[in-house]
């Protein structure tokens, strides 16, 4: 449980700082700050994934609350316009908590008002629950709804949509597109009052620090008006759905969504605090597709879809350590059925129809998630069935080569790029312009061919399917990359080997060379690495990509897309980046109990960042630069996902149930 008090709001700006998340399974979510004012396009009490998780659209952007009673009407509304701060409500704002979802007090003459929000798992509906004690005189309550209907990652001004409303039992149905559900508003005890205005220029701080338009008009349809008498508590439940048929027992949904998330929480087991935090935020991001039926993994809210490199990092965070093994399967499931000539999903582009397959380390990282899947069930006969036959395929493609000059050269090591294209987790572009190719053979990449050549090889033997490639390539592949990407001078790896030369410039890609479950590095090595990373790009709450000491650092990500672009991978730290740092630092130090406890300093400061931007969540970025400020999204998958797994295996030393089990040649 996050508590939150006055001194986190006693300004404006200083409660737009924080913001909360609730999701629904299937891609849509609910989102805002600590303080209920809308500071992205992005916020919205109801945006709805129709295409699930894809094609989402921000239905009810706000629903604001005053209340008259005595002659008095107490505003608790929160709202910016161009011209500042045009509803300051939060001033009665008296606590909010966070655990599973938000529950916000308000207090103000001698009447207590509770807002609960949250989904309902599965659909596209949210619930906004109000208990309200009320004082000594009759009152009424006013519950003022702002709509949109559009795509979450543009804005509307007023006109460009026409708005229907038809009343209905306990509220109102309003339409808009033809291929838009209608949003339907209902409230139990109360009154809807039509009349059809615009709240004109809602304005977006974050927006605006992206270098993004950051004013929107939105419709207000009406209000609800609930009558209160003196001394009476009362609950309303606000149903906001896109949903054929919503509605229900408010304090009895609200009962459900707590024990299915309670469930989840004590299936993971874990009795240490942080571990149980990290594993409430990990259900956010289990979806389902409705395309295969099956469970993906949501990259990051509130702008981001299932991504096939993302999916597979974060699957041994989100699904393995919390046992979830079902969505482990159905995620590897989802993803072998969208393999194509050796390659997996890169994305899955909100309301595209097909795939984008522009990634050479997707499938590679499918071998690493197959790997921990096994480490942790044990379960050959899956793999057997739905992942074996495409990995078998991926390798055979990867070998005699695919899309993107995808190949492997001569001396076993793998080589990709295309012009134009961007094709390694560094994959920021800029109309034409690619701002890291990395083109030729990426080290990483090459760290992940191996790993994926001696999962391959085990899981042949295994299932005596004789020589799926030359007995002597693994060794080869070993030799070539220790002869071409490791400098004894210099005592650390190269980034890249391509025609032009090898690039020394100090990135984090190195680790995944010694934090891989397969290492091709001395001791000696690996220390080397290790160090070398933890002098230059550590950065608390995650890994630079780029060394200060490049004269290409950019160590602030502010600005409009070129300026953000342009420093998302050269100097930006990255939170995932802290899961094989921590993996690799034990690794190097043989796991000694020493380095135990410098691990265990490196997960602590995450007890403080998960209060202080997205509610207990892990952003995605941070700047380079200190105070490391975070950035981007404030809720991101393989965040969460790696520092969970690396706490639970590196720190708590906790290992995979069936670990071993699964003969290593």
């Amino acid at each position: 449980m996050y508590s939150f008090g006055k001194d986190d709001w006693h300004t404006f700006e200083r409660g737009i700082e924080k913001e909360w998340l609730v999701t629904n399974g299937i891609g849509g979510y609910a989102s805002s700050t600590l303080i209920g004012a809308n500071t992205r396009k992005y916020h919205g009490l109801l945006i709805a994934a129709h295409t699930p998780p894809g094609r989402r659209v921000v239905h009810l952007v706000k629903l604001d609350e005053r209340l008259a009673v005595g002659g008095r009407t107490y505003n608790l509304a929160a709202n910016c316009s161009g011209c500042g701060v045009s509803d300051s409500g939060y001033i009665h704002l008296q606590q909010v908590k966070i655990g599973y979802i938000p529950h916000f007090t308000y207090s103000f003459a001698d009447i207590t008002l509770e807002k609960i929000i949250f989904m309902i798992h599965g659909l596209n509906t949210t619930v906004i629950l109000y208990r309200i004690n009320n004082g000594s005189e009759p009152g009424l309550l006013y519950l003022t709804p702002m709509v949109n209907c559009r795509g979450y990652h543009y804005i509307t001004c007023e006109g460009q949509v026409d708005f229907r409303q038809a009343i209905v039992s306990g509220g109102v149905n309003i339409s808009s597109r033809e291929d838009v559900p209608p949003l339907s508003l209902t409230c139990n005890d109360s009154h809807y009052v039509m009349h059809g205005k615009w709240y004109k220029g809602m304005a977006y701080a974050a927006e605006k620090e992206r270098g993004e338009n950051c004013f929107e008009d939105h419709y207000i349809p009406g209000y609800f008006q609930v009558p209160l008498s003196a001394g009476e508590s009362k609950t309303i439940a606000v149903f906001a759905s896109t949903e054929a048929e919503a509605g229900g027992i408010g304090e009895k949904l609200l009962e459900k969504e707590m024990s299915r998330r309670e469930f989840l929480e004590n299936r993971a087991g874990f009795q240490d605090e942080l571990a149980c935090r990290l594993v409430r935020a990990t259900d956010a991001f289990i979806v389902r597709r409705q395309s295969t039926a099956a469970k993906t993994v949501i990259a990051g809210y509130p702008w981001f879809t299932d991504w096939g490199r993302d999916t597979m990092i974060a699957l041994p965070g989100l699904t393995l350590v919390t046992k979830r093994f079902k969505d482990a399967q159905e995620i590897l499931f989802t993803f072998a059925q969208e393999a194509r000539k050796g390659l997996l999903p890169n994305c899955f582009q909100d309301g595209a129809e097909k795939a984008i397959y522009n990634t050479v380390d997707a499938s590679l990282w499918y071998f690493y998630a197959t790997y921990k899947y096994l480490s942790y069930t044990g379960d050959l006969d899956f793999i057997r069935e739905h992942v074996y036959p495409v990995l078998k395929d991926i390798i055979k493609w990867y070998m005699d080569g695919t899309d993107y000059n995808i190949s492997m050269d001569q001396d076993g090591l793998l080589s990709a790029g295309a012009p134009g294209v961007q094709l390694t987790w560094m994959d920021a572009k800029v109309d034409d312009w690619v701002v890291t190719p990395r083109h030729g053979k990426a080290v990483e990449i090459n760290a992940l061919w191996y790993n994926a050549l001696c999962v391959m090889e085990s899981l042949a033997r295994v299932y005596g399917d004789g020589e799926v490639f030359a007995p002597d390539l693994n060794s080869r592949v070993k030799r070539s990359f220790l002869i071409g990407f490791w400098s004894e001078d210099r005592q650390y790896l190269a980034d890249v080997i391509s025609t032009d030369g090898k690039d020394w410039r100090v990135r984090p890609n190195q680790l995944l060379a010694v934090s891989l479950p397969f290492s091709m590095l001395t001791s000696k090595q690996r220390r080397g690495v290790v160090r070398k990373v933890w002098q230059e790009l550590y950065a608390t709450y995650g890994i630079r990509s780029l060394s200060p000491e490049s004269g290409e650092y950019r160590g602030v990500y502010i600005g409009d897309r070129v300026q953000r672009d342009g420093a998302y991978h050269q100097g930006t730290a990255w939170s995932w980046l802290m899961g094989p740092f921590i993996t690799a630092y034990r690794k190097a130090h043989e796991y000694s109990a020493a380095s135990r406890e410098q691990a265990h300093r490196f997960v602590m400061p995450f007890y403080d960042h998960l209060r202080s931007h997205g509610i207990g969540y892990i952003s995605e970025i941070f700047d380079g630069n200190e105070p490391v400020v975070p950035r981007g999204c404030f809720a991101q998958a393989w965040g969460v996902a790696e520092i969970l797994r690396a706490y639970v295996e590196d720190v708590l030393e906790i290992q995979p149930s069936a670990a071993g089990k699964i003969k290593v040649y």
